[in-house]
């Protein structure tokens, strides 16, 4: 998971964390953000901020000749407006619920599908946590709103810049066998436009039950890469890692291969608009070519212009690896994409990282 700052415009600044607050370009952080997740809070601001402690930017100082000091982590976390959850998860919930109680001033909304917020709902039972969420938008006495998101092809206004489109993901399944539902976020600048893609925990279409992500790169190629050129995608496990124990996440294998799949599908957007010019045009249609084999040359520089940062990585906990594994795992990416010359640059996220989209 990660944290943008000022993402969401042409030219943006983004930095990263375990939890994503964002902010449109040009407004000030104090102005509020829009969390992205929520699986950590304030301990790993504060980690960050004592690394880099003008991450943010400076305040002036009452009472000095134009002193300035860094913004502190609990002045940064208290300019949460809302929270944008995929899952309920709890490594994605868990500085939502924690800080709950902590957090002053008006109540904060949490925006995701209604089967995520029924799933948060059962922590705050006052039995796993006291009940600080409310369903009532009218609700004063309460530190937080359930606001429900609905995967459908509108925009949902999150502030007064930021607006989001949500898509169901498969995650796997719970061990009743049911299908377990994440979500991905076309996340939009209203006034410039611009988008970015932010996916939930996702297993791959090739071995989910319910295929989902094809109908999420289908809405991408369509925007790529003039309205839309920045995608954070877990790959949680290294290469090799079998099908029985990804645990509804993608490997390095499965996502070089959804890869090619958004290229074909951003190819055949392409190769569309140009029969539409001709057809508009009288001109003769040229030989028709398979636009699903994807082969390297087929899809050469279908991705060229986007950027994919690798999130959601599982400590190596064993230590197979002299390197961070995140590092590990976006270079086997690379490796096994490297043929099909798609045009992506595959970029492992870090924390405090700061990226010009």
């Amino acid at each position: 998971m990660v944290i943008l700052t000022t993402a969401l415009d042409p030219d943006p600044d983004v930095v990263l964390l375990d939890q994503l607050p964002i902010k449109a370009h040009d407004v000030p952080w104090s102005e509020g953000i829009v969390a992205l997740e929520a699986g950590s809070g304030i301990g790993a601001l504060k980690e960050i901020l004592r690394e880099k402690p003008d991450l943010f930017g400076t305040r002036a100082v009452k009472g000095t000749n134009g002193d300035t000091k860094p913004w502190t982590a609990a002045e940064v976390y208290s300019w949460i407006q809302c929270y944008l959850i995929t899952h309920a998860h709890l490594d994605h919930v868990n500085s939502l619920v924690l800080s709950a109680g902590s957090m002053s001033g008006s109540p904060r909304r949490i925006y995701a599908v209604e089967q995520a917020l029924k799933d948060i709902e059962g922590i705050f039972s006052d039995r796993l946590w006291p009940n600080l969420a409310s369903w009532n938008e009218k609700e004063c006495n309460t530190a937080l709103i359930y606001s429900r998101l609905h995967a459908d092809d509108l925009y949902k206004d999150l502030s007064d810049h930021l607006s989001v489109r949500t898509m169901p993901l498969s995650h796997g399944k719970d061990r009743a066998g049911g299908a377990y539902k994440s979500a991905a976020f076309f996340i939009r600048n209203k006034t410039s436009g611009h988008e970015l893609l932010f996916f939930g925990d996702v297993e791959p279409d090739s071995i989910a039950s319910q295929p989902r992500t094809i109908d999420v790169w289908r809405v991408a190629a369509t925007k790529i890469p003039h309205k839309l050129s920045t995608i954070f995608i877990e790959c949680s496990w290294p290469k090799g890692r079998s099908d029985q124990l990804l645990f509804g996440h993608l490997n390095p294998e499965h996502l070089a291969v959804e890869l090619g799949v958004l290229a074909s599908e951003v190819m055949k957007v392409r190769q569309d608009a140009v029969a539409k010019e001709r057809s508009s045009k009288s001109q003769p249609p040229r030989k028709k070519q398979r636009r699903d084999s994807g082969s390297p040359s087929t899809l050469r520089g279908a991705l060229e212009g986007v950027r994919v940062y690798i999130i959601h990585c599982k400590e190596d906990l064993r230590h197979d690896f002299d390197r961070p594994i995140n590092q590990v795992i976006a270079e086997q990416v690379r490796a096994l994409i490297k043929v099909q010359e798609l045009g992506v640059e595959i970029i492992a996220a870090e924390q405090g990282m700061h990226i010009r989209a």
